[in-house]
């Protein structure tokens, strides 16, 4: 993100001598006004396409200035009298708030004085003396989008919404006006969504890097963070805003993933976890995933990870496996130790439960249940983006734990091979409560 000093003193440092002292000699009022001149300081990125369009995304890096130029596509709309009804919509309602409207490049910040908007947090409102109105949705709340009409809206960082449904709800509400427009900011991830936006002829996209906006940023971010991702995976990714697809060395892709609305009626069901070591806000997540076996196919049926504390993902867990009318938990316990059941006895006493212990490592564990998606024999009851994104990336050079993965591994494995699972590389042990 940038700021609109930030933006102004790159643009006077690039001022020849001459166009320096020519800024000097204007009056505040013309200073003030040359400060919120936002195509005056923008990159040509930044501003939106010419002609009436109905979806701008810009797909780039991190720290491109996304955030900025929705703020001012916003801004603009208000005072050329474009839209009279904007949503704003990000990840989550905190995202909405911290960063579109009160954030360093927000709709507050970049407002100038003379036509700031009156925010009311209480009403998730933004309301300019002309009777401009915009309002902010989370997009975890896909059903808050189904009433409302706009004539314009920003998505903010559309690739990370856990619905994508929203922004279905979003595109149906958009109907007011003669050209109602929708501007998008992300930084990719392979999501179907996103695909298909790149796909549509409707949808002009932007490409853009985060050295595109290297003079804004703190030098300390170039000399760290990006020359640790330069030239990985990753890096691709969140630097250069390359929408990944196959990646090599995973042993999943996406093509391989078969989707079902329903699943068959299931003869089994289980939830499997695979814990964390620790439970603070830069841990690992708890992998908690639910799964069903119908015949010779299992099916994914709800992907519950997160972090939690140990009380919570137990909770969880055991409310999953009652929900779903479940046969077992199945839990990994080589961290865990018996931690693990004894947390969910505290929840249920009754639950059954298998305990799983890997003796060899996650690549070798994986293959088999790999290859039962590549029979067409593993299907997923929706779309769970963050799974499906551990699932296509993961490699064995990876140094990151694909804890979502891994739970899928353990309950598909608990479903699909039962006894042909070989001491070799997991041993089981089964205990019930009294």
């Amino acid at each position: 993100m940038t700021t609109a000093l930030q933006q102004e003193k790159s643009w006077i440092d690039s001022l020849s001598p001459e166009q320096a002292a020519q800024i000097r000699t204007l009056s505040e009022r013309d200073l003030a006004r040359l400060r919120y001149d936002w195509p005056r300081w923008a990159r040509p990125k930044q501003l939106p396409p010419p002609g009436d369009w109905s979806l701008w995304m810009m797909l780039t890096g991190r720290g491109f200035g996304k955030t900025r130029a929705l703020s001012e596509w916003i801004r603009t709309q208000v005072e050329t009298g474009k839209c009279r009804r904007i949503a704003i919509v990000a990840p989550t309602a905190a995202d909405a708030r911290d960063v579109m409207v009160e954030g360093e490049s927000g709709v507050l910040a970049v407002s100038p004085p003379w036509n700031r908007p009156n925010y009311e947090p209480s009403k998730r409102r933004l309301t300019w003396k002309s009777g401009v109105m915009a309002t902010t949705y989370s997009a975890d709340e896909p059903e808050r989008l189904r009433g409302p009409q706009h004539d314009g809206a920003v998505c903010d960082e559309l690739a990370a919404w856990r619905y994508p449904e929203a922004f279905d709800m979003l595109m149906f509400g958009l109907r007011l006006g003669s050209n109602p427009q929708c501007a998008i900011g992300t930084t990719p991830k392979p999501r179907k969504l996103i695909r298909d936006l790149l796909e549509d002829p409707r949808c002009i996209v932007v490409r853009g890097s985060t050295y595109e906006n290297r003079v804004n940023l703190a030098p300390a971010f170039f000399s760290s963070i990006v020359r640790t991702y330069e030239g990985t995976t990753l890096g691709q990714q969140e630097l250069h805003g390359e929408v990944l697809t196959d990646i090599p060395g995973a042993l999943w892709n996406r093509g391989i993933i078969l989707r079902s609305e329903e699943p068959e009626t299931t003869n089994r069901v289980v939830v499997a976890i695979d814990p964390a070591v620790t439970s603070t806000d830069q841990s690992d997540e708890t992998g908690v995933i639910v799964a069903g076996k119908a015949g010779d196919r299992f099916y994914v049926l709800e992907d519950l990870s997160g972090r939690y504390s140990p009380e919570t993902w137990a909770r969880v867990a055991v409310e999953a496996y009652h929900r779903w009318k479940g046969d077992r938990i199945v839990g990994e316990v080589n961290n865990g130790g018996d931690m693990i059941e004894s947390v969910i006895r505290q929840v249920d006493r009754n639950i059954p439960y298998t305990a799983v212990r890997a003796s060899r490592g996650k690549a070798v564990r994986a293959e088999p249940i790999a290859a039962l998606y590549e029979q067409g024999r593993g299907f997923h009851c929706g779309t769970f983006s963050d799974l499906e994104d551990q699932m296509c990336s993961w490699t064995v050079e990876a140094d990151w734990s694909p804890d979502r993965m891994d739970a899928l591994v353990w309950a598909a494995t608990e479903l699909m091979l039962g006894e042909e699972s070989t001491g070799e590389w997991r041993s089981i042990e089964c205990k019930w409560g009294v």
